[in-house]
């Protein structure tokens, strides 16, 4: 895990500068009660009646009275060579994240959080969106999906795999971000992902989070010293 600025025994909700409904940030906050914002994402908090433990950014994008109201937690990472969201992610040590208000805005910030999923794949963490929930697949995941649930895989990288529970299984497929990618496979029921290399993307149902969870933490687990 990474030491960094926040450190938590329980899940972290980290929210950035897109779109947050209140339900959404309720629902988040019951399953991984310490808020963190990044950058902006300290107006959102404060604008659903949320205070975040720490801000963390290059601090371009926070209000001036957000800032005045969260002067104490508010933690500057200068360089400009990282987005806001890897600059709060890796400074995050928590057994998984959930991340709000990266999903459904600007293309281009979300395509930089779907990336910054794979550069730090040892931390588990969950984008959350409207319709799915987003994570970096592990080397070997294990998770109790539904008959007729929705399992699309997205590579960012070129990568290989086996499957099991898959209604198009992966084996001997070549996966990569200009050829073949694995958009609405269909999980048969569990399903059990054996990964070559990483840089795959796990997109699924939204209502599939809670056992998303369950599989990260899992993997998590079974790779601890």
């Amino acid at each position: 895990m990474n030491h960094g600025i926040v450190e938590s025994e329980t899940g972290v909700t980290l929210i950035a500068g897109g779109s947050v409904l209140a339900q959404d940030l309720r629902a988040a906050l019951a399953l991984a009660p310490l808020l963190v914002a990044v950058d902006g994402g300290a107006d959102r908090a404060l604008a659903l009646g949320a205070r975040p433990v720490a801000v963390i950014g290059d601090l371009d994008s926070i209000s001036a009275s957000a800032r005045a109201s969260l002067g104490a937690v508010l933690h500057r990472v200068a360089e400009q060579e990282s987005t806001d969201f890897d600059k709060a992610l890796r400074n995050i040590d928590a057994p998984f994240v959930l991340a709000l208000g990266c999903l459904g805005g600007r293309v281009d910030h979300e395509l930089a959080a779907l990336s910054v999923l794979v550069q730090r794949r040892a931390q588990p963490c969950v984008l959350i969106g409207r319709e799915d929930v987003i994570f970096a697949a592990p080397p070997q995941l294990e998770i109790a999906m539904v008959a007729g649930d929705r399992f699309s895989l997205f590579p960012l990288a070129p990568v290989t795999g086996r499957s099991e529970g898959l209604e198009w299984p992966i084996a001997g497929l070549a996966f990569a971000p200009g050829g073949r990618v694995g958009t609405s496979n269909q999980a048969t029921g569990p399903v059990r992902l054996t990964m070559d290399a990483p840089g795959m993307l796990v997109i699924v149902p939204r209502a599939r989070l809670g056992v998303v969870l369950q599989a990260l933490r899992a993997c998590s687990v079974s790779t601890s010293p």
